[in-house]
């Protein structure tokens, strides 16, 4: 186990075992620098860095699939039928967790879009816009913070890391991917995507952790009632 003197001794003692308040304030700061801190070199990238058609290639094409919710409903609805005859309870529970987090993520990204209202990079050339409230304040098309590609792909990715840790690099590799190609095309500068994987990370953690909690407690009820 990774020292209790580390950094994650330090979390363990002083961050999460902390007050709510404190809790909610380092939170804060991590999401302001990760952030924020890309926003640095956003100009520089959306100027330097662009590959022209590039979803004219196969592997960009794929990676992109990766930020699309469709591609997870089928991996669950496949991880479903594979793992319902021997575990049913298992499989359901994995199969809802790999579908659940790229759909709470994807919703969270489009609330997030209208609230922040962002625009897309080369609808002002590079330069950031903001969408007035008074034009379309329900539609997101054109808003780009965060990623909700990249916000997908992380959800789904830290699922399936947590199902089979010994492929997390190629979960983990496949969600940068895609969040590369929405860098590379425009798409979305390199805040729009680093702030994507660290909420798509997140939604992803999160419903792992509160299903698991969840699938504990109802399995402790439900032996209790069969003793009773």
């Amino acid at each position: 186990m990774i020292g209790d003197r580390g950094t994650l001794g330090f979390a363990g003692r002083y961050i999460w075992r902390a007050a709510l308040p404190v809790r909610a304030a380092w939170l804060l700061g991590f999401v302001l620098v990760v952030g924020g801190l890309p926003m640095v070199v956003d100009r520089w990238v959306y100027d330097q860095v662009f590959r022209d058609r590039l979803y004219d290639l196969d592997w960009a094409r794929l990676l992109r699939e990766m930020g699309w919710f469709p591609t997870w409903a089928v991996a669950a609805l496949a991880l479903w039928l594979a793992g319902r005859t021997t575990d049913r309870a298992r499989a359901r529970r994995d199969a809802s967790a790999l579908v659940l987090a790229p759909a709470l993520a994807g919703l969270l990204c489009e609330v997030l879009k209208l609230l922040l209202r962002r625009e897309r990079p080369e609808l002002n050339a590079g330069a950031y816009g903001f969408r007035p409230w008074s034009d379309q304040p329900f539609s997101t098309v054109g808003l780009a913070l965060p990623s909700s590609h990249t916000m997908v792909a992380f959800a789904a990715a830290t699922v399936l890391a947590r199902l089979w840790p010994g492929a997390r690099w190629v979960w983990y590799s496949l969600a940068v991917g895609c969040a590369v190609t929405r860098v590379l095309s425009r798409a979305h500068f390199v805040s729009d995507v680093t702030l994507g994987a660290l909420l798509g990370w997140s939604v992803g953690w999160g419903v792992w952790v509160l299903q698991r909690r969840w699938t504990s407690v109802s399995g402790e009820t439900r032996v209790e009632s069969e003793r009773e």
